[in-house]
């Protein structure tokens, strides 16, 4: 076994390790509401704004694209399905994730990093406060709160943003855009297929980021070393776990219609 492979091993047991001593800290005695309230505006309210750009850019290109693309076919009156089915499913919530690691996910390594070649985290511990309960569990709890209504309003910014550009700047009947968004069209699947999705993201970018900053070594060029790999793999893990979601909630797709469809 190769030293790197060993390495990638031991990162990926320390990390597991770290994930379930955040839910079994977090299960056991919850961190304070001011705490979870502070990282939920922090990582949600401030994060609006770019998430609202993001989706509304992204919403007015699928537009012009897919009226583009299906006017030569005279299939424009698809366009407003293309644009919402495309940012529910899947760029809503990798986008949004994509945003909010660049904004916070950064800056949550940074923090801890520089608590951690400081000491400050070895202070924490000397007087009784658990470094996980009051540094990781708030982070933990507000990300997968958080990361779902983001990826909703993004959602929604988006198909605004692509009625926009269909209806004032191709000359699109609002209802040719509207009434496709309706079912069986956009099902209760899609939704739950995005919601699900933004969910294990914001799992992902909140634990990623909080562990390479715990684990920073090497002083300040450390902490920048820990800020740039821990960005660089929020992204791959994004990326590729949207691969492996939408593979197996597809596979499921029967089942877990049929078990929404009882509920709801």
């Amino acid at each position: 076994m190769t030293k790197t492979l060993r390495n990638m091993i031991e990162t990926l047991g320390d990390y597991i390790v770290l994930m379930l001593n955040v839910f079994w800290v977090t299960i056991k005695r919850p961190p304070q509401l001011s705490l979870i309230r502070n990282q939920m505006f922090e990582i949600g309210v401030l994060s609006t704004p770019i998430v609202a750009f993001t989706g509304f850019s992204t919403g007015m290109v699928l537009a012009a694209q897919s009226f583009f693309q299906l006017s030569d076919m005279g299939l424009e009156s698809a366009t407003g399905l293309m644009v919402a089915k495309a940012m529910i499913v899947e760029l809503g919530p990798v986008l949004t994730a994509f945003m909010v690691t660049g904004r916070v996910g950064a800056a949550m390594c940074a923090e801890l990093g520089t608590m951690r070649v400081t000491e400050q985290i070895d202070a924490l511990r000397s007087m009784t406060v658990h470094p996980l309960r009051y540094l990781i569990a708030p982070r933990f709890i507000a990300g997968t709160i958080v990361l779902p209504l983001l990826t909703i309003f993004s959602c929604l910014m988006g198909i605004f943003g692509g009625y926009i550009i269909a209806v004032y700047f191709y000359n699109m009947s609002p209802i040719d855009f509207i009434d496709p968004l309706r079912a069986p069209h956009i099902t209760t699947f899609d939704i739950f297929s995005g919601l699900v999705k933004a969910t294990f993201f914001g799992i992902a970018i909140v634990t990623i980021s909080c562990y390479r900053g715990l684990t920073t070594k090497g002083g300040a060029a450390g902490v920048g070393r820990a800020t740039t790999n821990s960005v660089v793999v929020c992204y791959s893990v994004i990326l590729l776990s949207n691969f492996l979601l939408t593979m197996c909630l597809n596979e499921s797709n029967e089942y877990i219609s049929s078990i929404i469809d009882r509920w709801f």
